[in-house]
């Protein structure tokens, strides 16, 4: 299997962001999907960097002062992220991916005009690593 595209969720079944969200459209977003991190796009389809729950309550105490009005007025890209994740291109290899998801829940896949066209989860490789190990015995 040399192929990323397998493990892929493509970007319509993707829960993102747009960088030019509020802080409190981002919360509302990201409580609706239940995830912990989310990826940022810009308005052409772009990958901008990873959102985390702990991002944005560093920034609703720190720039929002526990004051919901205003995270209405205050932009995710002006919140100090503590890491993004780090994209692949939809060529890499899956060594290349393999080792970005050892440090990351999932992988943004990108296409050569750095466009997103999707995710993979740490959780979607483990699973094919775990079928082909368990279809060997």
């Amino acid at each position: 299997m040399n192929n990323i595209l397998f493990f892929l969720t493509p970007k319509a079944m993707c829960a993102f962001l747009y960088d030019d969200f509020t802080i409190r459209q981002a919360i509302e977003k990201m409580e609706v999907a239940g995830y912990a991190a989310i990826p940022i796009l810009n308005r052409r389809g772009e990958y901008r960097g990873t959102l985390t729950e702990g991002d944005l309550l560093w920034a609703m105490k720190n720039m929002c002062h526990m004051d919901m009005r205003q995270a209405e007025s205050r932009r995710i890209m002006e919140i100090p992220r503590r890491k993004d994740n780090v994209p692949v291109r939809i060529t890499a290899s899956m060594q290349d991916l393999i080792e970005r998801a050892s440090h990351q829940n999932f992988v943004p896949v990108v296409d050569d005009y750095s466009a997103f066209i999707g995710l993979i989860t740490r959780k979607a490789i483990i699973k094919y690593c775990q079928d082909k190990l368990f279809a060997e015995n």
